[in-house]
């Protein structure tokens, strides 16, 4: 993703110090308490979206194998309850922001996951990878144009029978999204809404 100017969660290297504090939340009858800091994205809670994401997307099988995404991690709560449901997969949490990247480990270590979480820039994965599931609360307020280049670039990285799950805000544009994305040639359901969120599950 191309860097946009501003100290924000989009930010490769955020200016404002990194204040540290502490996020908790639960997910599946199971409590995270994950480390977080300024100038990364929600800092000080879970997001509403990633929140709505993580209690109404379909988890992966404890059984999966493979490559598995968090893209846009942020402080890593997607990829490290990934990593905690699904042991028999590699999460790769991927995030442009510097910062995030760095939380995300310190994280992956308090839980004991960095044997099978890896935390990298966009251009630090594999090209030839591919994913099983890919999980995203995507950066709207980048704009379209560079959020549709993010979607491009990633998801036709799915395995064959891989699966997307995205959560969009209705309004900040999660319909037109759905639109697009069909426009575009995938499969996409609208699998859930909650709260102003959609939930979209996209296949190829």
């Amino acid at each position: 993703m191309a860097r946009v100017t501003g100290d924000h969660y989009f930010t490769a290297e955020p200016d404002a110090p990194a204040r540290a504090r502490e996020v908790q939340f639960t997910v599946a009858g199971r409590d995270y308490t994950l480390v977080s800091a300024s100038g990364v994205f929600s800092a000080n809670r879970l997001d509403p979206g990633t929140t709505v994401l993580l209690r109404k997307a379909e988890p992966p099988d404890p059984a999966t194998t493979g490559a598995l995404l968090d893209l846009g991690c942020g402080f890593g709560p997607i990829a490290c309850v990934l990593a905690t449901v699904a042991p028999a997969a590699t999460t790769w949490a991927v995030d442009v922001n510097e910062r995030a990247r760095n939380v995300t480990a310190e994280n992956a270590a308090r839980l004991g996951l960095s044997g099978r979480l890896r935390v990298a820039a966009p251009d630090e994965v594999p090209a030839d990878l591919r994913f099983a599931q890919i999980w995203s609360n995507p950066p709207i307020r980048v704009g379209k144009e560079e959020l549709h280049r993010m979607l491009l670039r990633w998801l036709p990285r799915l395995a064959p029978d891989g699966v997307a799950w995205l959560v969009v805000a209705r309004h900040l544009g999660g319909d037109s999204l759905q639109s697009w994305l069909v426009e575009q040639g995938w499969q996409v359901a609208r699998h859930a809404s909650q709260k102003g969120f959609r939930v979209l599950r996209v296949t190829g």
